[in-house]
């Protein structure tokens, strides 16, 4: 048994957003500052350039992290490489090597809490049933989820996707039911544009999709129908996302 205090009950901490085995603390103000330190700590908090942390309820679900996450735990927690075999470790060896992900994820089980370490990039919490069952991940963004879902590796539709459009080859995607997942932004859940396609599509120009659903195909083309056409409109190519599923993008890189 443990009690845990002067953290979540912190007036500096604010829980912004709840969803399954996850929540997402942030603070308000970074209280450990010195006196030369002190008016750059202001101006950031006010910009909302802020610390933020996962905390973990690993008796409501296992849950997985990406490779040296987790900064602190409390309780019967135990870590697990999630390895079911040989063909299962050659397999994520291979998919972090693609994917610019780690090749071992760790796997909590247990009762207790685990808490990630703290980041200023912005957390997000999502469930799989959002995104039909099955949703891609840009590089790098995976942080935590529900180790009842799946991971895989997703190749782009075609190779001049990645080699013109400024993108890997390969990209995590996680599969699985009713399960949560969190990734890191560059920007907050209020700026991120969603973008739902029933048999359309949308043109991008430049690497600002964070996470799509797998339905969707992605191909790089000129923004104009001929050399000329896209020599006019001063964008060249741009990343194409046709069919039916949701996306987001950020308004920024």
């Amino acid at each position: 048994m443990f009690t845990i205090k002067n953290f979540l009950d912190n007036d500096d901490i604010s829980i912004k957003q709840e969803m399954g085995p996850f929540r997402i603390v942030e603070y308000k103000k970074d209280l450990s500052t010195t006196l030369n330190s002190a008016q750059a700590a202001y101006f950031a908090s006010e910009m909302n350039i802020r610390k933020r942390q996962i905390v973990c309820e690993v008796g409501q679900s296992n849950v997985t992290l990406q490779a040296g996450e987790m900064q602190w735990s409390v309780g019967s927690v135990h870590a697990t490489t999630g390895v079911k075999g040989v063909g299962d470790l050659l397999g994520k060896a291979l998919r972090g090597a693609v994917t610019k992900e780690s090749a071992i994820k760790p796997e909590y089980t247990g009762n207790g809490i685990i808490v990630t370490e703290p980041t200023y990039r912005h957390l997000i919490i999502s469930n799989i049933d959002e995104w039909n069952g099955e949703v891609v991940l840009d590089d790098g963004l995976f942080v935590a989820c529900d180790s009842k879902l799946k991971h895989k590796t997703v190749m782009r539709s075609t190779i001049s996707s990645a080699a013109l459009g400024n993108e890997g080859l390969f990209n995590l995607a996680l599969t699985g039911s009713n399960q949560c997942f969190v990734v890191e932004s560059p920007v907050p859940k209020e700026e991120l544009v969603e973008i739902e396609l029933v048999n359309d599509e949308i043109k991008i120009d430049g690497p600002l999709a964070i996470a799509w659903s797998s339905s969707l195909k992605f191909t790089v083309e000129r923004s104009g129908k001929t050399l000329i056409g896209s020599a006019a409109s001063g964008e060249g190519l741009v990343n194409v996302y046709r069919g039916t599923g949701k996306i987001w993008i950020t308004p920024v890189i």
